[in-house]
């Protein structure tokens, strides 16, 4: 008995291609065939924003940015305040990093599908409208979530979480669901107890409803936020001269693993829809709530 691959079988038909990475994705995924549609449209190359151009002979220039720090003698961590935003691509993953010339500078960083699937295209095309979208963030009064990360009398982090509070799961009388599609930190200046905190950017997916959310909070786990996929784009690093002694001493204190959902995830279709910052283990921690749709 010879046996031959199944796609060899398909050789001459139209679109066999399209055809061929679908068979594979699915053998090599297994999603449910009840998810494979959407599993398969989700499947699209991914990047991180902001991508940083670095051209040979040209240094960046340093924003100015306020700072946390954790101890009476410790170093500053200054905070980018950028906002990351990125139009109607659907945010799969988020996470923090460390930038400058002595990695010294904390940002956050969004990764989201190239284009957008086939499936949200009648819901989210361009020339669809769709309001603006908004900021939203935890109160800077509320400090029953405020946390130290070392010492109490030093930098502290908003740990509350951050959802939209107009997508409801499975409620057929919603305007639609409201996924992220942007990031940014800040801090609030309270002298030597300022906070760090996080904001995400809310979009409205008219024509959906949220089927399912739940929040991520471990890295380890069948069911978990993976670290660094292969093939998955990434924005360029910054190049650091510093001493291997500047640069390590904040990655104690920041944990920069990735925070995504992928095609291993089954179903294979997460978006984010929610995040927080925490501390965990003497480390300020990013940890993001995803959600399925209705489509």
């Amino acid at each position: 008995m010879t046996f031959v691959p199944i796609i060899s079988l398909l050789d001459g038909i139209h679109g066999i291609d399209h055809l061929t990475r679908a068979i594979t994705l699915y053998l090599e995924y297994k999603p449910p065939i009840e998810e494979l549609r959407y599993f398969l449209e989700f499947q699209i190359p991914r990047i991180w924003a902001p991508v940083r151009e670095n051209f040979p002979g040209h240094q960046r220039k340093e924003p100015v940015c306020p700072s946390l720090q954790f101890s009476i003698m410790g170093q500053k961590l200054y905070v980018s305040q950028e906002q990351v935003s990125v139009g109607r691509k659907p945010v799969t993953g988020l996470r923090l990093c460390l930038e400058g010339e002595k990695q010294n500078r904390l940002c956050v960083q969004v990764l989201h599908l190239v284009s957008l699937p086939k499936i949200l295209q009648p819901y989210w095309d361009s020339h669809i409208a769709i309001g603006a979208p908004k900021w939203h963030g935890p109160e800077e009064q509320d400090s029953r979530w405020f946390e130290p990360v070392k010492w109490k009398n030093f930098s502290h982090v908003s740990t509350a979480p951050i959802e939209d509070r107009e997508s409801f799961i499975g409620d057929p009388a919603s305007l639609g669901a409201y996924i992220v599609t942007g990031a940014q930190l800040g801090v609030w200046d309270f002298g030597s107890k300022n906070v760090l905190y996080l904001k995400l950017l809310y979009s409205r997916l008219p024509g959906c409803t949220i089927r399912r959310s739940w929040w991520d909070h471990n890295l380890a786990g069948p069911s978990n936020a993976k670290l660094k996929r292969p093939g998955t784009a990434t924005s360029s690093p910054v190049e650091s001269t510093s001493s291997s002694k500047d640069v390590g001493r904040f990655v104690k204190l920041v944990d920069t693993s990735e925070m995504v959902k992928g095609p291993d995830d089954s179903p294979g279709h997460w978006l984010v829809t929610g995040g927080k910052l925490g501390i965990e283990k003497g480390k300020i921690v990013l940890r993001l709530k995803y959600s399925l749709l209705n489509y």
